[in-house]
């Protein structure tokens, strides 16, 4: 195994950049830095020296950390050095490593090789990314919980009375004649419907589990001067956007992030959907549409003192076809004659106030209600990640097909069949039976250094 290195700290200037090697030439190629042969590090220590460039002049000051196999993160021999974060130094530093038969380390080759090492599985590894990745409290909580072995754990029965089970019927296959006795089929129908039902309850947890790693993208839409800024600016609690009564003051798309229940929102505010009045202002209604284009969820505001208006029914016959949330603005106004009448086939209607923040709450809730039951401060293990769901999905699939085999007294080779493709399946989330190209795809959304 060679030995790989690489700045594990962000791009740009900062206090510190930490510099990783792992592999067995990494103390020595720490000591050849330090220019000191006899420099015997205690593991988990750590020591000030000072790295020289190759003509010999001081470079920086650095502290040095060496942890020995096998009690570190990869499993081999690591050192980290912790340096100025000046780029430059950085630079130089990492060339002196490469120059002493080191090689730069690809997009997550750290926690690859700690799989490979078995200092952790595969959906622990995963869970690394999604919580250096974690946009809320919520998402980083369920990272935490899958890098602590929680989803593996929770899978564990299941494959334990997947190969007991496997383990009978092929035993019936090589050593009994006849078929297997009615209450020992009974029994394995019984233990196979439990980890049937325990695969659907993690299956429903994605709905959920999803949102709080991807979050949802949604965008504020409606005719110019109902209020869209004005309740942008009232979901962040921040003046973002510029409010004035002139219409279309919005000309081009606004985006921040913000977080409902633990869910990360890309909320987008949108110039005035109307026929444009000149170029400028074309510009921003394309641009909104594309937004409109690549949201889960639109909001589409009304101005409720005034009422419908021919654009408003443009803009709700084009939100009609997709998931969206009516928001009846400027609630603190008289409301106009008849608009109860016109608002009554729409469904998912807030009532808000964006000058009072009457509603926003409410706008809050109607926004996350489409996609499930959200509650992340109380939630146990969710699945969040959408290729354990689609393992999952297989794996449940397969069982119901082996069930409805041995409900119909199938041969063993058939209900077999389902209950080996589950257990691969649930073999793919930890890692134990996933093809290396499938491997090597799910690291290279890493990033480089960890």
């Amino acid at each position: 195994m060679d030995t790989i290195v690489a700045v594990a700290t962000p791009p740009g200037r900062s206090a510190i950049g930490v510099i990783r090697l792992s592999g067995p030439l990494a103390l020595g190629i720490m000591r050849a830095l330090v220019s000191d042969q006899n420099f015997t590090p205690e593991p988990n220590r750590s020591y000030v020296k000072k790295i020289r460039r190759g003509s010999g002049d001081d470079l920086d000051q650095v502290l040095v950390n060496y942890f020995q196999q096998p009690h570190s993160f990869t499993g081999e021999d690591m050192v980290e050095i912790s340096c100025h974060g000046s780029p430059l130094i950085l630079r130089h530093v990492l060339d002196l490593t490469l120059s002493r038969d080191a090689r730069l380390a690809g997009p997550g080759e750290f926690t690859l090789r700690a799989c490979q090492n078995g200092k952790l599985n595969l959906s622990q590894a995963e869970a690394i990314r999604d919580l250096i990745n974690a946009q809320t409290d919520a998402a980083a909580a369920q990272a935490a919980r899958q890098l602590n072995g929680e989803l593996s754990r929770a899978l564990q029965p299941a494959k334990e009375v997947l190969i007991e089970v496997i383990a009978k019927l092929e035993s019936a296959l090589e050593f009994v004649e006849d078929d297997l006795p009615t209450l020992e089929l009974e029994e394995i129908n019984k233990q196979l419907a439990e980890v049937l039902a325990n695969i659907r309850y993690l299956v429903g947890t994605y709905s959920v589990g999803h949102l709080l790693r991807d979050g949802l993208r949604v965008v504020i839409v409606g005719r110019p001067n109902v209020g869209k800024s004005s309740l942008f600016n009232g979901l962040l609690r921040s003046e973002r956007a510029i409010v004035t009564e002139i219409a279309g003051t919005t000309r081009d798309s606004i985006t921040e992030s913000i977080s409902i229940k633990g869910v990360p929102i890309i909320l987008t505010d949108t110039a005035g959907i109307r026929r444009a009045g000149d170029k400028i202002e074309a510009i921003g209604v394309e641009r909104a549409h594309q937004a409109m284009a690549d949201a889960d969820l639109l909001v589409v505001v009304i101005d409720g003192s005034v009422g419908l208006l021919a654009d408003d029914v443009s803009v709700l016959f084009q939100a009609k076809e997709r998931t969206h949330v009516v928001a009846i603005n400027k609630s603190d106004l008289r409301r106009a004659p008849g608009l109860d009448d016109q608002v009554a086939g729409l469904s998912r209607v807030v009532r808000t106030s964006a000058v009072t923040a009457e509603g926003l709450k409410d706008l809050s809730a109607a926004i996350l209600a489409p996609f499930g039951e959200v509650d992340s401060v109380n939630e146990g293990l969710l699945i969040t990640d959408s290729r354990h769901h689609d393992l999952l999905r297989r794996t449940q699939l397969e069982l119901e097909a082996s069930i409805s085999a041995l409900d119909e007294r199938a041969s063993e080779e058939i209900v077999l069949v389902g209950l080996l493709n589950g257990l691969r399946y649930l073999g793919e989330i930890t890692g134990e039976t996933t093809p290396d190209d499938i491997l090597s795809k799910i690291f290279s959304t890493f990033c480089i250094g960890k």
